[in-house]
């Protein structure tokens, strides 16, 4: 099953059904109209929308319209929580050596994780407004699940279980303000803006033989400015998978449904070709980017995001089609800079 919300002027949208080619839509206002909704009463909503799903696809729902992703909010405009991990430790790693610092060992077992601003999510093609180019901007490309109620204590296999959509992000990063702000020893605030995500989350069947136990098996493309700069893979190098993840966010409190968990930057591991390191797979963020040239040269020559560069985001799934859509957005100063 595939959802999204459409934009209707509220803060909370209007929920809809999606075609799995992503052609048609369906507004879900006999069954819900807000995600949240569904997230809440799970058990009784959805085999309801997912009849919808089905008849949708087959054609045969008298409502259905073409979808438009230009309409769409994030899946969940706003949410009670949004946990974003580092699951891959490859991206620790480049980052680290870059400034010759090492990883410490706990890394490898406990993940890191921090919590962002859940109340101001922006859609995937809407503008990624930025107060300054010289907050050293960045995209993230990452994938993200929603999950159901999830008790404390819960095992990661436990965690699982609460997965109820999964989607992708762009965890937008202000670099330059980073190393200031956790410099105070209290963690990101400033330096993580609006996050955007993919215009349908989906159910795990959508997925198929990809879902593998909490890693999602596809390639994301991340491209900037027109060009291919990622085609990393999700799923083999995910050091903690997203039970992994839930499970350490419910270690001493519940986590309730409409909570969102990003898996944080997806990293590929470089090769050797003719004595020198190369990463084929490309990068999901460009400070992993700078890191590599950093490694390679001494320091970096690429420089972050300026007003007017766009960013697409898009995963595919195993029969070739996008899954979730794509996030296709602009950078973009400020309404009264631009005045």
């Amino acid at each position: 099953m595939k959802l999204a919300t459409y934009k209707d002027g509220s803060r909370d949208g209007q929920l809809v059904v999606v075609s799995r080619d992503l052609s048609m839509a369906h507004y879900a206002t006999g069954i819900a109209t807000r995600l949240q909704q569904v997230l809440d009463d799970w058990n009784f909503l959805s085999p309801q929308l997912q009849d919808l799903y089905e008849t949708l696809n087959q054609g045969k729902a008298r409502h259905a319209f073409a979808f438009d992703p230009k309409m769409c909010m994030a899946p969940l405009p706003r949410a009670y929580q949004w946990a974003d991990g580092s699951a891959y430790i490859n991206h620790v790693e480049l980052v680290r050596a870059a400034r010759n610092a090492e990883v410490p060992a706990t890394y490898y077992t406990d993940p890191l994780m921090y919590q962002g601003g859940s109340d101001d999510f922006i859609g995937p093609m809407d503008d990624v407004v930025c107060a300054s180019e010289a907050h050293g901007i960045d995209f993230e490309a990452e994938i993200a699940v929603i999950t159901g109620d999830v008790p404390m204590s819960s095992t990661p296999e436990q965690a699982l279980e609460g997965i109820r959509l999964v989607m992708i992000a762009n965890d937008v990063s202000l670099r330059n303000l980073i190393p200031a702000e956790l410099g105070k020893g209290f963690g990101f605030f400033q330096s993580k803006p609006a996050t955007a995500f993919s215009p349908v989350a989906v159910t795990l069947d959508e997925l198929g033989s990809a879902w593998d136990q909490g890693r999602v098996n596809l390639t994301l493309q991340s491209t900037w400015n027109g060009r291919k700069v990622g085609m990393c893979e999700a799923g083999p190098e995910m050091t903690f998978h997203f039970g992994q993840l839930i499970a350490h966010m419910c270690k001493t409190r519940n986590v309730r449904a409409g909570s969102i968990v990003g898996s944080g930057t997806v990293s590929n591991k470089g090769t050797e070709e003719n004595g020198r390191k190369t990463w084929p797979k490309g990068y999901s963020c460009i400070a992993e980017k700078r890191a590599i040239e950093t490694i390679l040269d001494g320091q970096p020559s690429t420089e972050f995001m300026k007003y007017g560069d766009t960013i697409r985001i898009e995963m595919k799934g195993l029969d070739g089609q996008s899954l979730c859509g794509a996030i296709d957005q602009t950078i973009a100063a400020p309404a009264s800079a631009e005045a």
